[in-house]
C-alpha cells in the first residue's frame, strides 16, 4: 500500500516510521535538533512550497528520508488506511 504525501510524492506505507504535526512537535528542542540533523546528514524532501503542516519520517532502502508536507496529520492518517487510534 502507498501513502500520497502531496504533489507527486508517494511512499510505501511500510516505510513510514511516523507522521508528526510540525507545529506541535517543533516546540520540543529535541525535535528541532532531529530535523536540523536530518537536514545536514540525510535526505529532507519538501513536498510543497505551501505552509508545512506535518513531516513524515520514512526508512527506505537508501536510508532515512524526512518528507515535509502541507497535508495535515489527520488527513495523512486517513490516507494511510490505519483504523487504530494513534497519538498524532
Amino acid at each position: 500500500m502507498y501513502l500520497h504525501l502531496g504533489q507527486d510524492i508517494v511512499v510505501r506505507s511500510r516505510d513510514v516510521i511516523g507522521i508528526f504535526d510540525i507545529e506541535n512537535t517543533s516546540i520540543s528542542k529535541i525535535t528541532r535538533e532531529f530535523l536540523t540533523f536530518q537536514e545536514q546528514h540525510t535526505k529532507v524532501v519538501s513536498v510543497s512550497y505551501e505552509l508545512p503542516k506535518s513531516f513524515v519520517v520514512c526508512q527506505e532502502e537508501t536510508g532515512t528520508t524526512v518528507y515535509i508536507s502541507q497535508i495535515s496529520c489527520s488527513t495523512l492518517k486517513k490516507r494511510s488506511g490505519y483504523i487504530d487510534e494513534i497519538a498524532l
